[in-house]
């Protein structure tokens, strides 16, 4: 403590405070550099990976809600389909038209067409 008393005597306060200060920056300065700059880094480089993670499961979430969409519409359709078959089948059976007769029943048309055949007997 008396060395410290000593060189303020001898330099002055300012001149003794202002070596503290620069020590005190110093140290923080190496500290810094050698221990948290490191860790930074690191956790830089975790961050970065974990945001592309992010947006790879965000992609695998886009495909599958495209996926999911296609699934939907498919079934849907279908569900129309057998709706239309069922009322096809409907309007044969009312008609009285022998499908086993007619070979050549591939499409709508083709029931139209035998549907007015047998409307103009």
């Amino acid at each position: 403590m008396e060395d410290i008393a000593g060189l303020i005597s001898e330099y002055g306060f300012p001149i003794i405070a202002a070596m503290g200060m620069g020590y005190f920056i110093f140290f923080i300065w190496q500290w810094v550099t050698t221990v948290i700059d490191p860790v930074i880094g690191q956790a830089q480089g975790v961050l970065i990976g974990l945001i592309d993670r992010i947006r790879m499961l965000d992609n695998d979430l886009i495909r599958l809600n495209q996926k999911l969409n296609v699934v939907l519409t498919l079934r849907e359709q279908q569900e129309n389909d057998q709706q239309t078959i069922e009322e096809l089948r409907q309007i044969i059976k009312d008609a009285g038209i022998d499908l086993t007769q007619h070979e050549k029943l591939h499409s709508l048309e083709d029931l139209k067409q035998i549907y007015k055949e047998e409307q103009n007997k």
